[in-house]
């Protein structure tokens, strides 16, 4: 039986909670947060936590055997390293961490006491993410063209991130996952329309050695929501909806060709091909549910998680060039 120790009863905390808590392999044995109102509604819901203020106050727990980070991204990495340094795994909320160096400490600290640090990326367990990357494995789509993903709606406005560290990093880390080369250069920009806080919409474009690109669109500043990303390959085309209730993935079976008569490349024609519509079925578990069950799996069985600190530092280089990007108005980042 693994113990855990819930960090944070905010927005996310109640969440990762509920998930352990149902998870026959694992006990959620502490929820700890500085706020008497949220421990009292965790303890409401689950009698048999022990709600405590101070995270320094259960490091000392020997039956304590993980922990799982909620709380926000400038707190994460003092969190994690004193959990580590103390033999505990650790689960951390998106973004691992605020900067590239300090997510190659928590590595680095994992690594030599052979711990669990895994990154909360729980898109990566999604039903229809898996399944576009099992389409992507075996070569249906062909080779990937471009990727356009939108993640738009009116708020959660965010104090002390940008809206690229808050939304994007979905986007960023489901692409990572998809996508086996890596790129190579970003642009950005990015605009906040409220006074004193961060952006609050984006615009990223991702470069690759190939001839691939992909366009990220995050805003809380919309008149509605949408979840949605085009995926176009050499061989077929592909609609991820996320908000769909029942049709979150389409394939569909269109693409285009070049036809030549002779040598002279003017002469060429494109030519479009256009055939049927494919709609498969689905797993419809929570990807949280998931995530949450992948973590307790790996320390049971001391595997590396799929989401794990290697995958938390590539989506934070990304989101560090994003950011010199956005201050310099655009300009080429290299990676």
């Amino acid at each position: 039986m693994i113990n855990i120790a819930i960090i944070g009863y905010g927005y996310w905390g109640p969440n990762l909670t509920r998930n352990f808590n149902s998870n026959s392999g694992c006990r959620v044995k502490y929820v700890v947060d500085s706020s008497e109102a949220r421990l009292k509604a965790a303890k409401s819901l689950y009698p048999d936590i022990i709600p405590v203020k101070n995270f320094d106050d259960i490091l000392g727990d020997d039956s304590l055997d993980a922990v799982a980070i909620a709380t926000p991204v400038t707190s994460h990495f003092a969190l994690a390293m004193k959990a580590l340094q103390v033999g505990k795994h650790a689960l951390v909320e998106k973004p691992m961490t605020d900067t590239s160096e300090s997510c190659r400490q928590l590595m680095a600290e994992a690594e030599k006491r052979n711990l669990i640090l895994m990154v909360d990326h729980p898109f990566l367990f999604s039903g229809p993410v898996r399944k576009i990357k099992n389409l992507i494995d075996r070569e249906e789509i062909g080779d990937i063209y471009y990727c356009d993903s939108t993640r738009i709606n009116l708020g959660l406005f965010s104090h002390d991130v940008s809206v690229i560290w808050d939304l994007a990093v979905h986007d960023l880390s489901i692409i990572d996952y998809w996508i086996p080369e890596k790129p190579v250069a970003v642009t950005a920009t990015a605009k906040s329309h409220i006074a004193a806080q961060p952006e609050n919409i984006a615009y990223i474009n991702l470069h690759y050695p190939s001839n691939c690109i992909c366009h990220i669109h995050v805003n809380w500043l919309a008149p509605v929501k949408v979840r949605q990303t085009l995926l176009c390959g050499s061989k077929k085309m592909l609609v991820y909806n996320d908000l769909s209730p029942d049709e979150k993935v389409k394939i569909y079976d269109k693409g285009v060709s070049l036809e030549q008569d002779s040598g002279n490349i003017r002469e060429m024609l494109v030519g479009y091909r256009s055939g049927d519509v494919i709609i498969p079925q689905i797993k419809t578990e929570e990807p949280l549910r998931e995530m949450t069950g992948h973590f307790v799996d790996c320390i049971n069985r001391g595997e590396a998680p799929l989401t794990d600190a290697a995958s938390a530092l590539r989506t934070i280089r990304i989101l560090e060039a994003t950011s010199e990007s956005m201050r310099n108005n655009g300009k080429l980042i290299n990676l």
